[in-house]
């Protein structure tokens, strides 16, 4: 495949920074819980279990820290319960359902005002 003339070719190392980025592991909740806990066991090292899992010791600490955090906040009973996606449709239906009310209301309002101004006042 040959390159059009005038546009510059991308250095190896660019190749291979785009290569590994495209191609690095994605790890999933689960896969992080279950590492962190094979960490706490201590049945390893968490220099042996990250190079099993092929990560950087950083990153497992990173991992660790979000987790135990997760755990604290979860026992303080400092959560917000994560609504499911149904939840959050009906919510969203009733939020858009009462705005509309409030709308209309207002402009109901408006009118009245304006009829009551067009009238001269209050007639009682």
């Amino acid at each position: 495949m040959r390159q059009k003339a005038g546009t510059p070719k991308p250095s190896a190392e660019t190749v291979i920074k785009d290569i590994r980025r495209a191609t690095r592991k994605q790890y999933g909740a689960e896969e992080k819980i279950r590492v962190v806990l094979e960490g706490l066991r201590g049945e390893e090292s968490i220099a042996a279990l990250c190079r099993r899992e092929g990560i950087a010791e950083s990153l497992y600490y990173n991992w660790s820290k979000e987790f135990l955090e997760a755990g604290k906040k979860r026992l303080a009973g400092d959560t917000a319960r994560a609504a499911t996606s149904d939840e959050v449709k009906v919510l969203r239906r009733e939020t858009r359902d009462l705005k509309e009310v409030v709308a209309e209301q207002a402009l109901e309002l408006r009118l009245l005002k304006k009829s009551m101004i067009a009238d001269g006042g209050d007639d009682e």
